[in-house]
């Protein structure tokens, strides 16, 4: 079974849902599979109705997509030979680096050129998402493939710097929290909520490498308190010459590039991380746009007069005091994505949407 997608939308007291289940059983076996939702009567405590619209093979949809779109080409490009040689180019350069994803120890994960290699790795989700990465020059990605974190993960964090990068979404906090538990994760970037590394663009992902930030922010958000011990710390081994800040480009095909070879971020630019350490002891209150730009700074006991005051759209609080339900439940109405706080000891209910983590 693949990825399970629900679609919900509610009218008039009554919500509806579109799920669309990816799988890989044969024909009777997806048959069956549908043929049991269709049992399905009650969805918690309420009463449910299921029915299945359709049951579509991809590979035949792939093929006729394929033909469709070699017809486009043979009208539209060669019959008036306008087919660009430096477009051909970039397309043969871009399979020649998707080519070279690997698999790599006894788990045969997908990994890029440089994860053995490499001083540092960037842990991402899946496949797709190393090879997107690999298609933007970054070749020191290796994917995690589902909760159940491989062997090889482990023992490759242990040794090198190791970058937590999943997508903005459920599933991806339900791997990074598996993640922290039982490997050596020194830093987390984020993804912009609901959107997949596989589907970021250059400037998006070079950007939320530049504002990744120390594992331990976001450690106890994450890391479940079920009695399994946290992993032991890394072994001595040379520091990166600069392991905080994020990169600045990406190089052009064929040059090699790694978390932390490109390292130095512009001139005066602020990340998340300058942020959490300027705010943290100084009982300060920033509200901060997506980019990081500082919308407004007040003393702490000042926020919530600021914050019902302000028009603009804020992304971001970072704040040195303690943050509790019914501050949170507003900054969520508000639209924030993420709250770094001294503590959210008197937070009950945390909200999926909103990332918490704590000044350091």
């Amino acid at each position: 079974m693949g990825r399970i997608d629900v679609q919900i939308s509610s009218k008039k007291g009554e919500t509806r849902g579109d799920i669309y289940i990816s799988s890989s059983l044969d024909r009777a076996e997806t048959a069956i599979l549908a043929a049991s939702l269709e049992t399905i009567d009650r969805v918690g405590p309420c009463v449910a109705h299921v029915a299945v619209e359709s049951i579509e093979d991809i590979r035949v949809t792939k093929r006729r997509r394929i033909v469709e779109r070699a017809k486009e080409l043979l009208l539209d490009h060669f019959d008036e030979g306008s087919i660009d040689s430096y477009e051909l180019l970039d397309e043969v350069r871009e399979a020649i680096r998707i080519e070279r994803i690997e698999s790599i120890g006894d788990d045969h994960i997908p990994a890029g050129p440089n994860v053995v290699d490499s001083d540092a790795i960037i842990i991402v989700e899946g496949r797709a998402d190393v090879i997107n990465l690999l298609k933007y020059g970054i070749k020191n990605a290796v994917a995690v493939e589902g909760t159940n974190v491989p062997k090889t993960i482990v023992e490759l964090s242990d040794k090198k710097t190791a970058t937590a990068f999943f997508d903005g979404d459920r599933g991806g906090e339900l791997i990074l929290r598996e993640l922290l538990q039982i490997a050596d994760i020194d830093y987390v970037a984020f993804s912009p909520r609901g959107k997949s590394v596989e589907d970021m663009a250059r400037k998006e992902i070079i950007k939320a490498l530049r504002n990744k930030i120390p594992v331990e922010y976001v450690r106890d958000q994450y890391h479940a308190t079920e009695g399994r011990p946290r992993p032991e710390p890394k072994s001595q081994r040379p520091a990166p010459s600069n392991p905080t800040a994020g990169p600045q480009a990406v190089p052009e095909a064929g040059e090699q590039t790694t978390a932390e070879e490109t390292v130095a971020g512009p001139q005066g630019q602020t990340s998340l991380r300058d942020h959490l350490e300027r705010v943290s002891g100084r009982t300060l209150a920033r509200f901060l746009s997506a980019d990081f730009t500082v919308l407004a700074e007040v003393r702490a006991e000042e926020m919530e007069r600021t914050l019902d005051g302000m028009s603009a759209q804020i992304t971001g609080l970072v704040v040195d005091r303690p943050v509790d339900q019914r501050l949170l439940d507003r900054l969520v109405a508000r639209g924030v994505e993420f709250v770094a706080a001294r503590d959210f000891s008197e937070v009950i209910k945390r909200p999926l949407s909103v990332r918490l983590m704590k000044l350091p």
